[in-house]
């Protein structure tokens, strides 16, 4: 008996040894490109605002405004949970 050219003789510990082979493969592949592009957090409202103003997007009286109002939202929102 030959063998056939897509493993037709291969039997059932070969064929799980294949599976597992191949489900390693790709765990490392996934596992490398996540460790290569990591996910990122998003900024908090206050280090875009922080940003924003140190580029010279908004002038300081609306920085102190934006700055105060988030100021009270966190401290409306710590006295909500507590």
């Amino acid at each position: 008996m030959a063998m056939g050219p897509w493993c037709g003789q291969m039997g059932a510990g070969g064929w799980l040894s294949m599976i597992a082979f191949w489900v390693v493969v790709v765990a490392v592949v996934v596992w490398g490109v996540s460790r290569l592009f990591p996910a990122q957090a998003e900024p908090d409202a206050r280090a875009v605002l922080d940003a924003r103003f140190a580029a010279g997007d908004i002038d300081p009286e609306t920085y102190r405004d934006i700055r105060d109002e988030l100021a009270a939202e966190t401290a409306a929102r710590t006295r909500g949970t507590s």
